[in-house]
């Protein structure tokens, strides 16, 4: 073999070398585009705390997101066309303000479609103002503060009723139905608990009750025994505390143990099995409120209750409430035809979901249309339903 002939062969070798490779590598381009383009991905955000003293509420929200995720991946779902895949990105904003508007502009990086989230009002409040900047569509599953959706923030939704509903709810029933003459309010200072104790005490006030003392805490303190020995003073016959249920049953407790004869209330922030474990006999006789009706005595509630705790174990408080707002946002992308959420927001206003917790449609804030308040109280230790109010 010659050196002309050596070079060719060396030459049509090396060409069929880069022939192949752009050949495999043009159909792993291919295969890749072909593949991201047969599937819409979808993601949506979930803001609660996860560690810290509400991680147990943090985590049961994230769950009921996390199930409604799951079983919208198993139904087949298509928006414009295309089969959707939906993820869960979950953030842990520890229950505190400053943290929230961190992780809430993580995920506006993440890019997510819409957020769900957060739990607390003090941290939905500062971090709602960056979802609204970055046209991002955010469902409160828990947020009770009035203040959410009054900012004129077209992106805001909340699928619970707010304090207002609730605080009224409280306050009347307080007067009208347990008759007590002389009540005591607590709060914690944080935008729920204070936004909470204000509609109580206008209820209470509107229903002709004579209100004696309201005291203040934070929402990290344990010991609250100098609060209850001033109130104690006054001979109160209801203590009602605006909180979250692990220092609502440190109170309950130090209540009975200071031998404060007077009855405890708590609105949903108490409403768990938490509280009753934490406070143990001391939870007896306790009432406290949850936005909507039973979930046993709702249509969808037996059986989203069996599903959730098959996989998740009991319900803690707002596991139906995360469940529903995640149905709620994905009805409207299928809707709209379109997952950006400056698309989508249009047809979440005009959304009339069938929901576990209630039917689902907004009005022109953003709040619910037709919101419920059931009254619970602890016997036998169980939240057993005394009353529901519209």
């Amino acid at each position: 073999m010659n050196h002309l002939n050596s070079k060719k062969i060396v030459l049509t070798a090396l060409t069929v070398a880069v022939a192949t490779s752009l050949t495999l590598a043009g159909c792993s381009k291919k295969d890749s585009s072909a593949s991201s383009g047969d599937t819409l991905e979808v993601k949506i955000g979930h803001s609660a705390p996860l560690t810290g003293a509400q991680a147990h509420l943090g985590k049961d929200a994230q769950n009921g997101a996390q199930l409604a995720v799951d079983e919208l991946n198993t139904q087949g779902v298509t928006i414009a066309g295309k089969k959707a895949h939906f993820t869960l990105d979950p953030v842990d904003d520890q229950a505190d303000a400053r943290i929230a508007t961190t992780v809430a502009q993580q995920l506006v990086d993440d890019k997510v479609s819409g957020v769900i989230g957060h739990l607390n009002s003090s941290t939905t409040l500062p971090a709602s103002r960056i979802y609204h900047q970055n046209g991002i569509v955010q469902i409160s599953p828990s947020a009770t503060n009035p203040t959410y959706t009054q900012q004129g923030f077209s992106n805001a939704f909340r699928v619970m009723a707010n304090d207002v509903q609730q605080g009224r709810a409280l306050g009347t029933f307080a007067v009208n139905d347990l008759k007590v003459k002389h009540i005591a309010v607590i709060d914690d200072k944080t935008a729920y608990g204070a936004g909470l104790a204000a509609e109580f005490e206008k209820a209470v006030k509107a229903a002709n009750g004579n209100l004696i003392a309201h005291e203040y805490t934070t929402d990290k303190e344990t010991d609250f025994n100098a609060i209850l020995t001033r109130i104690k003073g006054k001979s109160p016959d209801l203590v009602f505390f605006a909180g979250m249920d692990g220092q609502g049953a440190a109170m309950a407790q130090q209540v009975r143990n200071l031998g404060l004869n007077a009855q405890f209330m708590g609105a949903d922030g108490i409403y768990t099995p938490e509280f009753m474990k934490l406070a143990g006999k001391n939870a007896e006789g306790t009432i406290a409120s949850l936005p909507g009706a039973p979930l046993a005595s709702v249509p969808k509630g037996p059986d989203f209750e069996k599903r959730f705790s098959a996989k998740y174990g009991p319900i803690q408080l707002y596991g139906a409430y995360n469940y529903d707002a995640v149905m709620v946002m994905v009805d409207a992308m299928k809707r709209a035809n379109s997952i950006d959420p400056k698309v989508y927001v249009e047809k979440m206003k005009d959304a009339n979901w069938p929901g576990v917790t209630t039917t689902i449609s907004f009005d022109d804030k953003g709040d619910l249309k037709k919101a419920s308040i059931t009254l619970y109280k602890v016997e036998g230790g169980k939240w057993v339903p005394l009353k529901t109010v519209e």
